[in-house]
């Protein structure tokens, strides 16, 4: 009977075996269904928020262990302690490793962040690259481990971006489902990193996809809850920061305050966007001058960083102390105004060096500091009709990050869970709106797509900017010889008067030409070998109607 009943449940076992190959060789050969869909998306959730935690935990082991502090979570304290020569010698060094790391397994130096995350969404049907995309969250695991001053969100959603392409990679997903597969695994990343489902959602429709389809809604819900439930698995269901006074307005009164907070708090993102921009811009000039090779320049910022962090050691790493003393009301006028230049430069040093890291968290810090002194200076023109101060940090905290991130919903939802502060969203929601509404103006949009402006890929102004430059020539091209092509004589003609597209030139590049030479087609020939080998024509109607093409399947894509 044993023998029996052993038989049995191995032929049971066995048949479950052979029943997951067969899944996963389905999955292989014909992608995901639906329900196979939604548990990807739960077990790309649940590596998303281990990824997430994960890093979290072993940013503040690494500080404790370097700075030889009790509690992670007060850094600058500890810091504030150690020798002057320490702090230097530590963000140097940091600096240095994160260099050779960089230069090594990235080819242009550069950490990978959530631009990119934006640009795989958009233009590489959510693919990002792996071995780059590793390589930056290493150097942005050591740059806030050992002293820059950044954040840890935007490497762990660029991390949890680099998962879900090796998913995507793996299953042979095609566009529309890779994309929602990165939906998911940013869902995850910032619901873990901040303990807010919701948020994390809506992060990744806003920022990354840029739509509200229905057809993503579910699977990235999944996978932000599963990203929560991590985080809570470990610290449990608390806020990240707890207000010691209740927020509340005194009859509507201070609604204007508010007003006019969001109109600082847009200038004060635009001015830290501006100098992370003109840091970079300076850098490179600085480099090129001093033929300085690329793995020096984080080293010369971190060197930078450590001698700032002598008299403001508050500038390490993500800025929670000092975000909870702004919250709190633990800072004067004076400091809070000294702090948020500090942490400005500090910030723009750190990226402008080619250092790892997010702008997140240092936007949240500035935004905080700068709603704590205005709110110090507002209420103390009508103290009997106003709230307290620390209100002003909370809706400061967020109209900066909000503006910095052009995400107005998922960032007043994420400051809402960060705090479990309800109570007070008139004021976070006129200052985030007002303070977007102004910084979007004066960049780009946001801080993302700004930078990718300046590598001059045009997601800002939507599928109909950048699409263009994803359609190439040689796929509308019709082939000399072919019916409807024409002749090589009538092709040698333009070519003559300099009229031609070369192989794997964009339609980008065809239409101005079309528009300014007046002509129905347009010569494509290969200069591979130094001489213009014709190839074929493109045809002014062609390239029209495979546009037309690319725009109604992205907005059908966003209306499923």
């Amino acid at each position: 009977m044993p023998q029996m009943l052993r038989a049995a449940i191995s032929a049971h076992v066995s048949q479950m075996l052979a029943g997951v190959r067969d899944l996963w060789r389905i999955l292989l050969q014909r992608g995901p269904s639906q329900f196979q869909f939604w548990v990807i998306a739960l077990l790309i959730g649940i590596g998303a928020g281990f990824a997430a935690l994960s890093f979290r935990k072993g940013i503040s082991a690494l500080q404790a262990w370097v700075y030889g502090a009790e509690d992670a979570n007060y850094l600058h304290s500890f810091a504030a302690d150690l020798p002057w020569y320490t702090l230097v010698l530590i963000a140097t060094c940091g600096g240095l490793i994160v260099g050779i790391i960089l230069d090594r397994f990235t080819p242009d130096a550069r950490v990978r962040s959530v631009a990119d995350v934006i640009e795989g969404a958009a233009l590489k049907d959510g693919r990002l690259e792996i071995r780059a995309g590793l390589a930056s969250a290493l150097a942005s695991f050591l740059t806030l481990s050992t002293g820059g001053s950044s954040g840890r969100e935007g490497p762990v959603v660029h991390l949890a971006g680099v998962i879900s392409s090796w998913v995507s990679e793996k299953i042979k997903a095609d566009g529309i489902t890779g994309r929602d597969l990165l939906g998911c695994a940013v869902a995850a990343a910032v619901s873990a990193s901040f303990n807010a489902p919701i948020a994390g959602a809506l992060f990744a429709l806003e920022v990354v996809l840029r739509h509200f389809a229905v057809h993503a809604f579910a699977p990235i819900v999944i996978a932000s809850v599963a990203g929560t439930v991590i985080n809570r698995l470990e610290y449990g269901d608390v806020t990240e920061f707890s207000l010691m006074t209740p927020g509340a307005l005194q009859f509507y009164v201070e609604l204007p305050a508010f007003l006019l907070l969001g109109v600082i708090c847009g200038l004060v993102a635009v001015v830290l966007m501006r100098s992370i921009f003109m840091a970079d811009k300076i850098g490179d000039e600085i480099q090129a001058q001093l033929r300085l090779p690329r793995w020096l320049r984080p080293a010369v910022s971190g060197l930078m960083l450590g001698v700032i962090a002598i008299w403001y050691p508050h500038i390490i790493g993500v800025g929670y102390e000092t975000t909870v003393l702004a919250l709190t009301g633990g800072l004067v006028l004076s400091q809070a105004v000294l702090f948020v230049v500090v942490k400005t430069a500090a910030v723009a040093i750190t990226m402008g060096g080619r250092m790892g890291g997010g702008v997140f968290s240092p936007s949240l810090m500035i935004g905080a500091i700068t709603g704590l002194a205005f709110g110090l200076v507002a209420t103390s023109f009508l103290p009997d009709v106003s709230g307290t101060h620390t209100l002003y940090a909370f809706a400061g905290m967020g109209a900066v990050a909000a503006a910095v991130l052009g995400a107005p919903i998922s960032t007043t939802l994420i400051v809402f869970e960060l705090t479990g502060d309800w109570q007070i969203g008139l004021a976070v929601m006129v200052a985030v709106s007002i303070s977007t509404a102004l910084a979007s103006r004066l960049v780009d949009r946001s801080f993302f797509l700004t930078q990718l402006e300046k590598r001059n890929i045009r997601c800002a102004a939507g599928p109909q900017a950048y699409l263009l430059a994803l359609l190439k020539a040689n796929a509308v091209m019709r082939p000399l010889e072919s019916p409807g092509c024409a002749s090589a004589e009538e092709c040698h003609a333009l070519l003559e008067q300099g009229l031609f597209l070369e192989e794997g030139a964009s339609l980008e590049a065809a239409l101005p030409v079309f528009d300014r030479a007046d002509v129905t087609f347009l010569p494509v020939v290969d200069r591979s070998d130094g001489t213009d080998r014709l190839l074929g024509a493109i045809y002014h109607l062609d390239t029209l109607k495979a546009y037309n093409r690319a725009l109604v399947a992205i907005a059908a894509e966003e209306h499923r």
